[in-house]
C-alpha cells in the first residue's frame, strides 16, 4: 500500500491529487502540505475537496509526516527541491510534476534520483504518454518528408513555456529523426524570416482563461498533413496518473523513472 503525502494542498492541482488519492485502491493518504501561514493548516485533507474526514491532516511541514512512504509533489521549482532533499534524506520515493527545470536543477533531480527512486514526467496523463509513443512511430515512418510544428494551450495562470509537455513532444519527434532539439526548435515567429528549413521543429504558446491543456503536433507536407492532439478538460487525469506513479513507485530501487516507465511503454 503507497502511504501518500502530497504537497501544495491549496492549489487546484493539490486538490485534484487529493481526490485522486483517496479514490485510487492501493493508496492511502496520509496527509497534505500548504505554505507556512496558511488558513488550511489544521484541517483535515478529505474536507478540502467536500468528502468525509479521513484523518489525514494539512500541515505546513513535511516533517509531520511521518507515516508517509511516497511523495506527490506538483508544486514550484523552489519547493519541489526543498521536498526532494527531505525526501532524500528520509529515504522516501517521490513523483515530481513540476516543470520548468533548469538544466542544473535537473541535474539535482538527478543526483537525488542516485538515493531514492523517482518518477519525473512533464505530463502524467495516460493519454498524452500513449501520444508521445504514436509520435515516435509517426515521427520515423514519415522522415525527413513533412514539416514539424508543436502548438499548445494552457490557462492564463501558468508560468513557463512552452509547456513542460509540449517540449517532451519535440524531444521526442527530434529523437526519433535523429535531431537535437536544442539545435532545430523555434519558440515563435515575427518578421521577415526567410523559407523555412525543413529540419526545424517549431513551436507555438498560446495562454488564455481556463484551458487545462492542449497539445497539437503537426506533420505537413505537400499535399497532407497528420495532425495528432491531446485535450484535457480536467486536471483529474493528470492525477489520477500521478497516484498511478506513486502506487508503481513506491516499490522501486532508486533510480530516475518516467511516465512511459510506470506504463511500460519503454
Amino acid at each position: 500500500m503507497a502511504q501518500v503525502a502530497i504537497t501544495g494542498a491549496g492549489g487546484r492541482m493539490g486538490r485534484a491529487l487529493i481526490e485522486a488519492t483517496l479514490d485510487t485502491e492501493g493508496a492511502h493518504l496520509i496527509g497534505a502540505t500548504v505554505r507556512e501561514g496558511s488558513s488550511l493548516a489544521g484541517v483535515d485533507a478529505a474536507e478540502l475537496v467536500g468528502r468525509p474526514r479521513s484523518g489525514a491532516p494539512v500541515v505546513t511541514d513535511l516533517e509531520a509526516l511521518d507515516g508517509a512512504n511516497v511523495l506527490i509533489d506538483f508544486t514550484t521549482i523552489e519547493s519541489t527541491l526543498a521536498n526532494l532533499a527531505h525526501c532524500v534524506e528520509h529515504g522516501m520515493p517521490c513523483v515530481i510534476g513540476t516543470t520548468g527545470f533548469s538544466a542544473d536543477e535537473e541535474g539535482a533531480i538527478e543526483e537525488a534520483a542516485r538515493h531514492i527512486p523517482i518518477v519525473y514526467a512533464p505530463n502524467f496523463s495516460v493519454g498524452v504518454n500513449v501520444v508521445l509513443d504514436l509520435l515516435d512511430r509517426t515521427a520515423r515512418v514519415l522522415g525527413d518528408t513533412v514539416d514539424v510544428e508543436v502548438l499548445e494551450t494552457h490557462h492564463r495562470h501558468k508560468v513557463d513555456a512552452p509547456s513542460g509537455t509540449a517540449l517532451a513532444m519535440g524531444r521526442t519527434v527530434a529523437h526519433a529523426l535523429d535531431r537535437t532539439l536544442d539545435d532545430v526548435a523555434v519558440f515563435g515567429r515575427q518578421g521577415q524570416t526567410g523559407a523555412r528549413p525543413r529540419d526545424q521543429i517549431g513551436f507555438a504558446t498560446m495562454r488564455a482563461g481556463d484551458v487545462v491543456g492542449e497539445h497539437t503536433v503537426l506533420f505537413a507536407s505537400e499535399g497532407e498533413r497528420v495532425e495528432i492532439t491531446h485535450k484535457a478538460s480536467s486536471r483529474r487525469t493528470f492525477a489520477d496518473g500521478a497516484v498511478r506513479a506513486a502506487i508503481w513507485v513506491s516499490e522501486k530501487t532508486p533510480g530516475l523513472y518516467s511516465m512511459r516507465d510506470v506504463l511500460g511503454l519503454n
